[in-house]
């Protein structure tokens, strides 16, 4: 099923979280996933199911590989759970593919609407009747209230929806205490920060199991058991990195509670590319391990800046081998670790000193939404003419840069980028961008940078 909402915040991702951990205590298996880009509810998401969360993007990913996606996610499940981003209808402008119904209807999945029901009692019941009318196809079949103030405000939301619009009502969640999930940014914290995170995950189970009916949440996933993929959609193959092969060219990615946000099809794609992937950490490590690339995703350097700063191992480490050719692809936090200085209420952090950028924060971000790249300068990883979609968010901002405008590789057709309109800063064989992609919109990535890897450790470096 797809859980929806009316428009970002109104508890859909905590409800989500919810249904998915209480199903999960009554032995059924979850494919948990995320309608958009993100990063933060996805770990949330992952947690309460035991597996990884996959993001359905349909701004980044095209339909055929949606449900490609979607069919090898749900393969070995019981159900699954899909948390949709912002409003049921929103999109980007008028184009409705983009929109959490849209994708509902492609994959032939019921809707279960998170209503925030603060303040507001019959008028709900003509949003949610307006709901079903603008798009008669979208599969309407039930309602969760979230924020009710007690029982006669939910017995009175619940009597009009269900008069008014003949749909039921599953549930109706009091107001909580933001104790166990508590917001930063744009979402919930970053699950590797939060120490308590399969605690919090329970606690919200239970309060699921007392509010919702979930097991009528299951029958009504049952029950609308969606579409078959075409032959030719299922019969294409899955990302599955574990073949074994000593000769696999190593690529060490970053992860840790810095560097965080990584789409899990990203790392299966080097892993189907022909990667051995390891892991490894500036926050715990003096030197990253023998690699013959190195790939750096987002993540919250400022909140680590000065154990990042302290590490001058790892740092010098990291600039040694960019100077050695090493191939080297960074997103936003990668960016900025790759940078001279991270600058925080006027103190400078040292960072690695591969690319002549110094970033200082703001309070608001800096660039927030999708992103079109299109490749305009020569770079180790895509041909010129490519054009990529990705997302950016950061609060960071360029505040020093002593390079050329020629070294970055791509013009920012949408967002914003480094400055100028331009992204993608390199330097030999290292490319970084505030743009975060995905391996399944840009499945050219991770067969080049293997390509880089392959070429780097025919050289014998390390």
């Amino acid at each position: 099923m797809v859980v929806a909402a009316l428009r970002g915040g109104a508890g859909k991702t905590i409800l989500s979280v919810g249904i998915i951990a209480a199903l999960r205590r009554r032995g059924h298996t979850i494919a948990p996933f995320k309608k958009g880009p993100d990063y933060i509810d996805t770990g949330w998401l992952a947690i309460a199911a035991g597996r990884p969360c996959y993001n359905l993007d349909t701004f980044l990913i095209d339909p055929d590989t949606i449900l490609q996606s979607y069919r090898c996610g749900v393969r070995d499940a019981h159900m699954a759970v899909i948390e949709g981003n912002r409003g049921l209808y929103d999109s980007i402008g008028r184009e409705v593919h983009t929109s959490t119904a849209e994708l509902a209807k492609s994959l032939g999945l019921p809707v279960v609407l998170c209503l925030d029901a603060t303040k507001t009692t019959r008028t709900m019941a003509a949003v949610v009747k307006g709901c079903q009318v603008f798009d008669p196809a979208v599969k309407l079949k039930g309602v969760i209230l979230n924020r009710v103030a007690g029982a006669r405000h939910r017995d009175n939301l619940t009597g009009c929806i269900e008069h008014y619009c003949n749909v039921p009502v599953l549930g109706a969640i009091p107001k909580l205490s933001a104790q166990h999930f508590p917001e930063r940014h744009m979402g919930l914290v970053p699950t590797p920060e939060h120490g308590w995170a399969v605690a919090a995950v329970e606690a919200i189970a239970d309060e699921v199991d007392r509010f919702v009916d979930v097991d009528r949440l299951y029958d009504i996933a049952v029950a609308a058991a969606p579409h078959q993929p075409t032959a030719a959609v299922r019969e294409t193959k899955c990302f599955d990195g574990n073949e074994p092969n000593t000769s696999r060219p190593r690529v060490g990615i970053l992860r840790d509670a810095a560097f965080q946000f990584y789409y899990p099809e990203n790392i299966e794609a080097l892993g189907a590319a022909g990667a051995q992937v390891v892991f490894t950490s500036p926050l715990t490590e003096s030197r990253p391990p023998p690699v013959d690339a190195l790939y750096i995703g987002g993540g919250f350097p400022e909140t680590h800046a000065q154990q990042l700063a302290g590490n001058k191992t790892y740092r010098d480490c990291i600039r040694s081998l960019a100077q050695a050719g090493l191939p080297i692809y960074a997103e936003c936090g990668g960016l900025m670790y790759l940078g001279d200085k991270l600058r925080l209420k006027g103190v400078d952090y040292e960072m690695t000193g591969v690319l002549p950028l110094v970033f200082g924060f703001n309070v608001r971000p800096q660039g927030h939404g999708y992103t079109i790249l299109n490749v305009t300068g020569d770079n180790p990883f895509f041909d010129v003419g490519t054009t990529i979609k990705g997302h950016e968010f950061h609060y960071s901002s360029v505040i020093e840069f002593r390079g050329q405008a020629d070294d970055t590789a791509f013009t920012v057709q949408r967002g914003k980028g480094l400055f100028a309109d331009r992204d993608g800063l390199m330097y030999k064989n290292v490319l970084a961008t505030y743009t975060h992609i995905h391996a399944l919109g840009t499945p050219q990535w991770a067969g080049a940078l293997i390509r880089c890897a392959r070429r780097y450790q025919r050289q014998g470096v390390r």
